[in-house]
């Protein structure tokens, strides 16, 4: 049996898990935060389609790391496994133009006094050759989503 391979990060918010919670399924707020590459990215489609089996799909637009001067355009995708207002989100997790299989994540929100923690984990699937080189690159751009949610929340 293969061991699965987990990224986890964690962030504190100075607002309600409410208001954190919600922002993960907001168009408007979300197209600010997940996936986005600042500075020179943009997300050109944030669809997203709430309530358990939703979908969702997130285009950014990013400069080529080989060329600056030309952008691609990266989908994530997914659907939502569980949403369990305001503690936690569970989605499945795909790149499709990288990789053929979904993932999983789970975002865990806990209350704290004014403010609450998030706790977000996921599942990049056994530890293979492949999976080890993704780990870095999935932990740094989880923490850059949850830096732009701390962004988009404060306007």
């Amino acid at each position: 049996m293969a061991t699965s391979t987990i990224v986890r990060v964690q962030r504190a918010f100075d607002c309600t898990a409410e208001t954190i919670y919600d922002a993960w399924l907001d168009p408007r707020i979300a197209r600010q935060f997940w996936f986005a590459t600042p500075p020179t990215g943009e997300v050109v489609r944030c669809d997203i389609e709430p309530g358990v089996n939703g979908r969702f799909t997130i285009v950014d637009r990013r400069p080529l790391e080989s060329d600056p001067t030309h952008t691609v355009d990266i989908e994530h995708s997914g659907r939502f496994l569980q949403l369990d207002r305001p503690r936690r989100i569970a989605f499945s997790f795909g790149l499709p133009q990288f990789q053929a299989h979904e993932t999983a994540v789970i975002v865990d929100i806990e209350p704290q006094g004014d403010g609450c923690l998030l706790t977000l984990r996921h599942d990049t699937g056994p530890a293979d050759e492949e999976t080890l080189d993704m780990l870095e690159r999935a932990e740094e751009g989880w923490s850059t989503v949850l830096a732009n949610l701390e962004r988009a929340l404060k306007g």
